[in-house]
């Protein structure tokens, strides 16, 4: 059994000055900033303008049992995104949605096409997603929000069985949702034909490229009906996206609520190592009182799997999440993490982005992230829905 839990007052060494970190968190890919930026105190009681919503959700030109599952799952007043976006969606415009991860961009388009499949017979929905995850995700939200009114949905992601994607596919759901290499996969096999397609959603592009989709999103773009009603989403506008944007969209309206930058209400802090082994220092920290859902970051699948045999050896309930793991193995450690049911979650930056995981106290970067933006990504788990939570960044 593991220690009992500790005061954490003590057990953070804090990194200032102009002293340059050795640490690299791994022996590959050096980090491209320098650690030292990210010591910052959560601001929870900074003055913040509150965003007035020009709508409720019982305004928008939407169909009464639509209505009645929003209310079901507490929703009044739409959030930003929500507010501006839906009811442009709901005109058939193009839409270019900055946005980050948690404020609600999936709501932001989903309510709106489901609108539009209930009220036009064969519209057909097409929504690429960059990871697993995050399709699942958007899936369930959909379950929820089209309850009662006869819509359908087939999820085509990698890790799980083609056979059945396949089944579900020759149904004719009105909504079609997956990632960019099983879509493609399923379109050459000749078992999806993205010409149906009339409304396309792209969500997380910048992400989407980062994981190196290019090719796959430009594939599926030269593929798609030339009329059609184009979404776009993405935190960041890169020159790279842009390209993207361009070729997809027809005259869009730009809707833009929350720039890429770490949250507020995140206190961001460094832990040096000191030479120690970094599995001992996490060992300290998961026996203090307050770590209750901690994410834990690494760089590779390897790091993290040994990580979590070696944390479990200790006594420590924790569960891996990364690209070498099945779909079924991936899903169940999302759902032990999301019912409390193991204190950590080890991931690699797979799970960075998508994860709308409630009362994360704690995110922990174990190695160093590549850039900034996957630092803002990473620590952007915690600290939601008003609360503060605190990032800690391994350093020597």
């Amino acid at each position: 059994m593991r220690n009992s839990r500790r005061s954490f007052s003590n057990s953070k060494n804090r990194y200032r000055g102009d002293h340059r970190p050795t640490g690299r968190g791994g022996r590959h890919n050096q980090a491209t900033f320098d650690p030292s930026l990210l010591v910052k105190q959560a601001e929870p009681n900074q003055a913040k303008q509150e965003y007035c919503a020009t709508h409720q959700f019982a305004d928008f030109a939407i169909c009464d049992q639509l209505k009645r599952n929003i209310g079901t799952k507490g929703y009044k007043f739409p959030t930003p995104i929500q507010d501006q976006s839906i009811p442009h969606i709901l005109e058939g415009k193009d839409v270019v949605g900055i946005a980050n991860t948690g404020t609600g961009k999936t709501a932001a388009f989903l309510i709106p096409l489901i609108e539009k499949v209930v009220n036009y017979q064969g519209s057909r929905v097409l929504i690429i997603t960059p990871t697993r995850e995050l399709a699942l995700q958007v899936r369930d939200e959909l379950t929820l929000f089209s309850k009662g009114l006869r819509v359908h949905s087939a999820l085509c992601i990698g890790g799980a069985s083609i056979n059945v994607q396949i089944d579900h596919l020759r149904k004719k759901p009105q909504f079609v949702i997956g990632t960019p290499g099983r879509l493609n996969d399923l379109k050459e096999r000749g078992k999806l034909y993205y010409p149906d397609f009339k409304s396309i959603v792209l969500d997380e592009v910048d992400r989407m490229l980062d994981m190196g989709f290019i090719h796959e999103i430009k594939y599926i773009i030269n593929n798609l009906p030339k009329e059609r009603h184009s979404l776009f989403f993405s935190a960041t506008i890169t020159d790279s996206v842009r390209g993207i944007m361009e070729g997809f969209l027809s005259d869009p309206v730009f809707v833009t609520v929350e720039s890429s930058k770490p949250a507020a209400n995140v206190d961001q802090d460094i832990i040096k190592t000191n030479g120690r082994a970094k599995v001992e220092v996490l060992h300290e920290l998961l026996i203090t009182e307050g770590f209750d859902k901690v994410l834990v970051f690494g760089r590779t699948k390897w790091g993290m799997e040994k990580l979590a045999k070696d944390l479990n050896k200790r006594g420590f309930n924790v569960a891996s999440i990364h690209g070498n793991k099945s779909q079924a193995q991936r899903q169940q450690a999302l759902k032990q993490f999301r019912n409390s049911h193991v204190q950590a979650l080890l991931a690699t930056d797979v799970a960075s982005r998508g994860l709308d995981i409630d009362d994360v106290t704690h995110v922990i970067n174990y190695d160093l992230p590549q850039s900034y933006e996957d630092y803002v990504h990473r620590i952007g788990r915690t600290g939601r829905a008003d609360k503060t939570g605190l990032a800690l960044t391994f350093v020597e």
